[in-house]
């Protein structure tokens, strides 16, 4: 092969742009697939999982066992406190529920997460591997050239 052929070669270069699938907002996603009952878990456990909530009921049964115990008013839940043992039981009963539900809804979120990660990760390979391939290709072109420029010295 000449240097005229050589340089009239043009090497078979694919094109660098893969048709991506456009990016997803996981985020849109999850709020699709959420029913009227989810938001309602995702409401109580942000209710009941904060510090204003656990100071208030502090405060809410501090009081009751006061009150009580002091007999300021009649007394409607004499020392074993049997009826704020029922509420508290009520509650726990009712909360914890919902409470495994709003997690399970952010396991889902953060699976959807990892798909669209995979996903562009998968993708950001294929790309690499063709640019790599592109310039391997390149590189057998220029050393081509090489040879042929010291071939041409030589002479």
């Amino acid at each position: 092969m000449t240097l005229i052929t050589c340089m009239a070669f043009r090497p078979n270069i694919p094109k660098m742009a893969i048709p991506l699938r456009g990016v997803r907002d996981v985020n849109e996603l999850y709020r699709r697939s959420l029913k009227r009952l989810d938001y309602l878990a995702i409401a109580v456990a942000n209710i009941v999982g904060s510090w204003s909530f656990i100071i208030g009921q502090s405060i809410f049964f501090g009081g009751w066992v006061a009150l009580n115990l002091i007999g300021w008013v009649k007394s409607w839940d004499p020392y074993p406190f049997i009826l704020m043992n029922l509420v508290l039981s009520l509650l726990a009963a009712y909360t914890a529920p919902l409470i495994i539900m709003a997690q399970n809804r952010d396991a889902e979120r953060d699976r959807l997460m990892m798909l669209e990660d995979f996903e562009t990760n998968r993708q950001a390979a294929e790309q690499i591997n063709k640019i790599l391939n592109v310039l391997e290709e390149h590189g057998q072109h220029l050393a081509l050239l090489l040879e042929q420029r010291a071939d041409l010295s030589r002479r």
